[in-house]
């Protein structure tokens, strides 16, 4: 027999490489054959509940980095709920209407107005439902955990029914209504966009300075005065019906030398503009309020019959331009607001394609609105009137999904008020928990700020706007008529509204007093996708009797302030008179490894799928807690890559603890707290405290805490201090020992609490290493609760004692280090030690009755009092420390040096303690001797 046979060297099957890209497939596949979420669930079913409601990812294609941020985090929250003493299900959507399918169709040489309006939903119909199959197995792969055969589909019929009584409520409240006020408009998309389809870039534009010449001065300008105009849109000026001025600003009437005419700008601009229009010299003749100016009229450059009005406004800066705004009603929202009161009338010169209209004047009919600024200003100079151009580069609203410009355009759309009930909005975000708290602030500023919001789109696929036009075109918007519709619509799917007349979908002889003769149209433009999923609340949560209104949780990007937590909560408020959430958590961005938003034809992109093939999913999950999600995240194959390097670590640690503890029966063998070696206990603590400290940072969403507490126990606590220290007993002591059953009892506990702690975050590897922990309950972790923070007794105390041990392990660290550069010591098992310890220290020490023989890995230790030590002794930290050769020979079985070695005479070359435990547990040893 060797030495090595007689050592307890652990033993497992637990691999230390995981093979994921391998594994995880096979073991989904059990989790979901087994039907895992439904067991799980139904261990739950008389728990409390808690709902976190899943926003509906856009069905196009396959899933990104930021898909899987998302998916993974939601997956971690609910299955962590689930272990914790909730029933959390979790039901997956998709939204599925909109004009990036239809564009998806367009591109596959579909012709939309070469085919019935149904023909063509139903292509798109079945487009959607191919990417949500798509999706749905990239989001199984990730490991997420759901009701996947029973997910939320925008265009399920019931869906579609559930959103069109949001709607009726709102009408029934009196907060739907047509109006014909400027919105954006995306020419590339030929449709009306909400505010949260816009995105802004810098774009560079021509803007023009010119004058117009008063009309009637209201005896404040004498008729011979110009006032001098700012606009960024020249061909706006084709709809110009205004001049806007700050009321409190002074503004001055000037006379450029060398002029026959005067000239009114704001006072403050003056010296800054004059260069630009060539006034070297120029006498100030008056000055007035704005205030003052209100009502003078001008006429318009070119178009004499028309006569634009001095107003005041509130919009109007001094910091560009020259204090006086161009204004047109159609084609802006301060333009549209400022002209009301006045009464001016809104032109729109624009159509739906960005081509000028008839109305615009023939120089500019049937030319692109981005075309015309070289002939706006061709008939300012021929009147006399161009005074400067200059190029300028500002922040623009672009079209979020055609990448173009936008511009404003007056077209009678439905919209949904905001005003009428915007304080019960706000109102409602006190009742709402942020995570980052900040978001409070940033979605109550967006409540607060943003206009109404326009409803309806000039599109074709997506859910119909439910009102119908008698035949004097007043609206009908009754709720009995839309919860008809949305009977229909339930039982038949909103297809029938594109494929019945208007009298088919009316109750049957329906009349009023608008259409005595029961002749009704119906609306052509479809709610704005916003409206779809913004009224998830009622589609889902509050038709489904395993889910809760409002939810526990809505959990989203950064980007869905201004988009489904928005649209949610104004549809929710205005419903119910409640937030369709009680917590709302939002995520940042991906971006490249340096820093960069990730971006296809950058190149910069990472696949989830090719991480999965490559890494394993577990690897993107652990990424995951990785990062501070708050705010904008880096990841990268590098990232990913160094977070593997933890994932392993992770696992080999797993791995040590199984392997030491295949011998040990936890219900026959474990041993109780109160009797455990010092060190085993101060373990103990430590593992209560991560327990505590774990469940504390799921609670509140702190995964990047989860992480780090984890990697830091693992690192720090165990492999660099216990584990460590726990060779000599684990491998060394009587299989039976009490030293060594208590420490194996630690390794078990540390092992289950870790396996359930991290089970949220990497699922396949919980599962993997349960299975090598025998437990008679269930063959899934995931079946089993969250460990519970045990009640220590003087666990406080353990824990400020064990700092003197570890103040006294440094300094004799550094004695020992100092040795070993004098090459007076190798190994720390090379080395005696003594300790000069102070009464306190000492008594410390000795109430833990901690062996630091074995806490510092020397071979032999000798404490004194610190007034024993002689002035050559060094001192390390405040402690006084010898270090000298150990003494004795050293054994072949522990590797340390002992004064007794070779004691036993059937055992030369064992210490006496060592011979023992052969002679005791290993008897064969006796006969069959060992090999030299």
């Amino acid at each position: 027999m060797k030495y090595k046979d007689t050592l307890n060297l652990g033993k497992t099957a637990f691999p230390m490489r995981g093979s994921l890209p391998k594994t995880e497939p096979e073991r989904q596949k059990v989790w979901f054959e087994e039907d895992l979420y439904g067991q799980r669930l139904a261990q739950n079913e008389k728990k409390p509940h808690f709902n976190l409601h899943d926003g509906p990812p856009y069905a196009n294609g396959n899933i990104h980095i930021g898909h899987a941020l998302n998916k993974i985090t939601k997956d971690i929250i609910v299955r962590y709920k689930n272990m914790s003493g909730f029933y959390a299900p979790y039901v997956p959507g998709w939204d599925t209407h909109g004009l990036p399918i239809e564009q998806q169709l367009t591109k596959a040489g579909h012709d939309r107005k070469a085919m019935p309006k149904s023909e063509w939903r139903n292509l798109a119909k079945d487009f959607a439902l191919e990417q949500v199959a798509k999706q749905k197995k990239d989001f199984k792969r990730l490991g997420v955990m759901a009701d996947w055969d029973h997910p939320y589909i925008t265009l399920q019929p019931e869906f579609e029914a559930a959103q069109l009584r949001v709607f009726g409520e709102m009408a029934k409240k009196g907060y739907i209504f047509k109006g014909a006020k400027p919105v954006y408009w995306s020419w590339s998309s030929e449709s009306a966009l909400a505010e949260a389809e816009i995105e802004y870039h810098d774009l560079k534009s021509t803007s023009l300075f010119y004058a117009n010449q008063v009309k009637d001065g209201k005896g404040v300008l004498d008729n011979d005065t110009y006032l001098v105009v700012w606009t960024t849109t020249p061909f706006t000026v084709t709809a110009s019906r205004g001049v806007t001025v700050g009321p409190d600003f002074e503004y001055v009437v000037v006379k450029p030398e060398g002029s026959d005419k005067k000239y009114v700008v704001a006072k403050e601009l003056l010296e800054s503009i004059a260069p630009k229009f060539g006034w070297d010299d120029y006498e100030v003749l008056e000055e007035h309020k704005g205030s003052e100016l209100e009502n003078i009229t001008a006429y318009h450059p070119w178009d004499k019959d028309a006569t634009e009005v001095v107003m005041v406004g509130d919009h109007v800066t001094l910091d560009s331009g020259t204090g006086l705004v161009h204004t047109a009603p159609g084609f802006g929202e301060d333009d549209y607001n400022v002209s009301k009161p006045y009464g001016l009338e809104v032109i729109v010169t624009v159509d739906e394609k960005g081509m000028m209209t008839k109305n615009a004047g023939p120089d500019f009919e049937g030319r692109f609105y981005d075309d015309v600024t070289g002939t706006v200003i061709t008939k300012l100079q021929d009147a006399g009137l161009f005074l400067a151009k200059e190029s300028i580069t500002h922040s623009y609203p672009f079209d979020w999904r055609t990448k173009k410009p936008i511009i404003w355009r007056a077209v009678p759309q439905w919209f949904a008020s905001i005003d009428n009930f915007r304080q019960d909005i706000l109102d409602q975000l006190d009742n709402v928990k942020f995570y980052p708290a900040w978001g409070q602030k940033r979605l109550h500023n967006m409540i607060a700020g943003r206009g109404d919001w326009v409803i309806s789109r000039q599109r074709v696929w997506g859910v119909p706007l439910p009102i119908f036009y008698a035949e004097d075109g007043e609206a009908i918007l009754d709720a009995d008529i839309i919860e008809h519709v949305a009977k229909l619509v339930e039982k038949h799917g909103s297809n029938i509204w594109f494929e019945k007349e208007a009298k088919d979908l009316l109750p049957e002889g329906y009349t009023n007093v608008h259409s005595p003769n029961g002749i009704f149209k119906k609306e052509e433009d479809i709610m704005d996708v916003w409206f779809d999923s913004g009224s998830s609340w009622n589609g889902v949560m509050r038709q489904r009797p395993n889910l809760d209104y409002p939810a526990d949780l809505y959990l989203e990007g950064s980007d869905q302030y201004r988009g489904w937590f928005n649209s949610s909560l104004i549809t929710s408020v205005a419903v119910t008179g409640k937030a369709p959430y009680k917590n709302l958590l939002s995520q940042g961005f991906t971006l490249d490894g340096k820093g960069n938003k990730m971006s296809k034809s950058l190149g910069n992109t990472i696949s989830p799928a090719e991480v999965g093939d490559q890494l394993g999913v577990e690897i993107l999950r652990l990424w995951t807690i990785t990062v501070d999600t708050s705010q904008d995240m880096p990841v990268s194959n590098e990232i990913l890559k160094q977070v593997a390097d933890s994932y392993r670590k992770i696992r080999n640690t797993m791995r040590f603890l199984l392997a030491n503890t295949s011998d040990f029966d936890y219900a026959k063998d474990a041993v109780p707290f109160e009797d455990r070696q010092a060190h085993d206990k101060y373990a103990t603590v430590l593992l209560n405290d991560l327990v505590k400290d774990l469940e504390d940072a799921y609670e509140n969403y702190r995964f990047s805490d989860v992480f780090s507490k984890l990697i830091n126990f693992i690192n720090v606590d165990l492999s660099a201090f216990y584990l460590d220290v726990a060779k000599d007993v684990v491998y060394v002591d009587a299989p039976d020992s009490a030293e060594r059953r208590s420490m194996q009892t630690v390794f078990y506990e540390t092992v289950q609490a870790l396996t359930k702690l991290m089970l949220p975050v990497l699922p396949h590897t919980a599962e993997e290493i349960w299975s090598y922990l025998p437990d008679d309950s269930t063959k899934f972790a995931y079946l089993q609760d969250m460990p519970e923070v045990r009640d220590l007794p003087g666990s406080e105390d353990i824990k400020e004692k064990w700092q003197t041990v570890f103040a006294i392990r440094s300094a004799a660290n550094k004695a020992l280090e100092e040795a070993r550069s004098a090459n007076l010591i190798g190994k720390n098992a090379e080395a005696a030690l003594t300790l000069y310890l102070s009464d306190e220290q000492i008594a410390t020490v000795d109430a833990l009755g901690v062996n630091l023989t074995l806490v510092m890995m020397v071979s032999q230790l000798d404490i004194k009092k610190v007034a024993d030590a002689t002035a050559d002794v060094k001192e390390y930290d405040g402690i006084k420390v010898e270090v000298e050769k150990a003494r004795g020979g050293l054994s072949p079985r522990d590797r340390r040096y002992h004064e007794d070695l070779g004691v036993d005479p059937a055992f030369p070359e064992l210490a006496g303690y060592e011979a023992k435990i052969v002679r005791e547990y290993y008897p064969e040893a006796v006969e069959e001797g060992f090999e030299k």
